[in-house]
């Protein structure tokens, strides 16, 4: 670690199992000078574990604008820096940002240890198709903006993935459906490395129901995965009975009407058939 400037440390910590730290990431902790925390008193329950004594510097959402510098300054003096938060990796909807960015524009060197992270975690479980996601993170608690944040999403093809915490779960859920449809397939990985880990997936409607069975199953920390948005190009895949069934109903009803008709007829969706009407009479 000898440099003119000190070293910052991005480094991820468990976010359930205590065996998921790596080997690195205590041999860090060990040769560090400072470990910049969310929650001291929670990191240093991690630290103890393992018989590591350090000194902290209290770093989130609250006050990390303001003492970005300060620590900035340390690493200016050659104090080399590890930064944590309360669980999983630093930055990602957490404390560390204005940091990190200030450390670069400083030319302090940044160093990320790789390691625990939910939102990757729980993708590469759910069965939905992890080649292409996006990351939003937490929702906002309001319904409305919660509803605008999810319509700029609505037509998105590539996997969504959200976090979302105990007391909104089902608002966050039935939003989700009022945006998404019911149909949508999405799931739900709560409390994931620890005893009561759960990864459930469903319809949206169903999932909603499957919850609202067991208060218990809304408990814990929770990553939503959402299935894309089906492409248009799926409108090939519509059978020759279906595409007879539109174009005659669509004659004595709306289109949107027929559409619902026919996809409860035939097993497609709503939109997909809409779209292809649409196009058909063009």
């Amino acid at each position: 670690m000898s440099n003119s400037n000190g070293i910052l440390y991005i480094v991820a910590t468990p976010i359930g199992n205590l065996q998921d730290i790596t080997q690195r990431a205590l041999e860090t902790f060990q040769q560090v000078d400072l470990i910049a925390a969310e929650d001291t008193r929670h990191s240093g329950l991690l630290l103890a574990h393992y018989g590591i004594k350090k000194p902290f510097f209290a770093l989130h959402d609250h006050n990390e604008q303001q003492k970005a510098g300060a620590l900035v300054e340390k690493l200016l003096q050659g104090v080399n820096i590890a930064l944590i938060s309360d669980a999983g990796t630093p930055l990602i909807s957490d404390p560390g940002f204005h940091v990190v960015r200030q450390c670069r524009q400083a030319g302090i060197q940044v160093v990320p240890l790789p390691g625990a992270c939910a939102a990757i975690t729980a993708l590469c479980a759910s069965g939905i198709a992890s080649d292409r996601f996006c990351f939003e993170g937490f929702l906002p608690a309001k319904s409305k903006a919660r509803v605008d944040k999810l319509k700029n999403v609505a037509k998105e093809d590539r996997t969504l993935i959200f976090y979302e915490s105990t007391h909104r779960i089902l608002d966050s859920l039935a939003d989700m459906q009022s945006v998404f449809g019911g149909e949508r397939y999405v799931v739900l990985a709560r409390e994931i490395t620890k005893t009561w880990e759960t990864i459930h997936g469903d319809k949206l409607a169903d999932l909603i129901a499957w919850l609202v069975q067991d208060p218990n199953r809304t408990k814990g920390e929770m990553v939503v995965i959402v299935e894309g948005e089906p492409k248009e190009d799926e409108a090939e895949a519509i059978s020759s009975q279906a595409i007879h069934a539109l174009t005659l109903i669509s004659q004595e009803l709306p289109l949107k009407k027929a559409a619902a008709i026919v996809a409860e007829l035939y097993g497609y969706k709503k939109n997909q058939l809409y779209q292809f009407g649409l196009e058909l009479l063009r």
